[in-house]
């Protein structure tokens, strides 16, 4: 199943590697399921199934020119989950992705999911504003940036990636991390920075109920640990939060033994709490 519709005509391309329990990965802003290949791998050879797709505007997914915003991105989320009839699922959402999943237990429940993890989350609240002071977007920062896209997005992301991965990281990773990015539509690109810097998940991340672990890498300049995932245990139910000393926002990639190692213990814990 290469491609899924979505309630709009979207046609997302989406990957299936393996079988056994269900583990569905949701890729940060302006990558794709490209760069969860390490992950999912992984996780077929722990005997899981591992589920990933390309965002509408990224990667093999159509580009429709609409539908940037957190609402249909969860909706698009729900075709693929129905599609794949994924159930009991461990959801894994990088940065952006970690939103969307909290945006689709908020619009479509929790009957397919038994667990989120949430890796270098983009949350709760990005702006930084006289309600959110802990935010880790100036307003006028970010919409610099969007204006700067229009005619220097390639440049930007060039160096954006490259800080992102911190000083002596493979040069091979960040090119093809860079490529990838490059992948993704510009208004995609701008729309959704917009959703992300403005949206605020507070709300709904105080009636979440599913068991989630968040793993943070204290180095993360893009993601900053102190503005966004350490501050999730205190606003939600069921939540713990485990830092990595010294990783950055790309532990997706650099951390990819850890983070799976990590994942089948949490998933141990629910398997155990079940048959208890």
């Amino acid at each position: 199943m290469p491609f899924v519709t979505t309630h709009d005509g979207t046609a997302l391309f989406a990957r299936r590697w393996g079988d056994g329990p269900p583990i569905v990965f949701c890729h940060a802003w302006a990558l794709g399921s490209e760069a969860w290949q390490p992950l999912m791998m992984a996780a077929r050879l722990a005997g899981f199934s591992a589920i990933a797709y390309d965002r509408r505007g990224h990667g093999r997914s159509d580009d429709p020119g609409r539908g940037y915003d957190y609402d249909t991105l969860a909706d698009d989320l729900a075709a693929v989950m129905t599609a794949f009839d994924v159930q009991g699922a461990t959801m894994v959402g990088h940065s952006m992705g970690a939103g969307e999943i909290v945006r689709y237990l908020a619009r479509h429940g929790s009957g397919r999911v038994a667990r989120v993890a949430m890796l270098a989350p983009a949350l709760p609240y990005n702006l930084k504003s006289a309600d959110n002071p802990a935010g880790s977007t100036d307003p006028e920062v970010a919409a610099a940036w969007r204006a700067q896209w229009v005619t220097d997005y390639a440049d930007w992301i060039g160096g954006a990636v490259a800080g992102a991965f911190g000083a002596g990281a493979p040069a091979e990773r960040v090119r093809q991390t860079t490529r990838i990015m490059l992948g993704c539509s510009l208004q995609a690109a701008i729309e959704l920075n917009l959703a992300i810097t403005e949206t605020d998940f507070r709300p709904e991340l105080r009636r979440l109920e599913t068991p989630t672990l968040v793993i943070h890498g204290d180095a993360d300049q893009s993601c900053p640990l102190e503005a966004t995932g350490a501050r999730l245990p205190s606003l939600m139910l069921n939540c713990r939060l485990q830092v990595y000393a010294g990783a950055n926002h790309t532990l997706i990639l650099s951390e990819v033994g850890r983070i799976m190692a990590d994942l089948v213990a949490f998933i141990g814990e629910g398997s155990q709490a079940a048959a208890a």
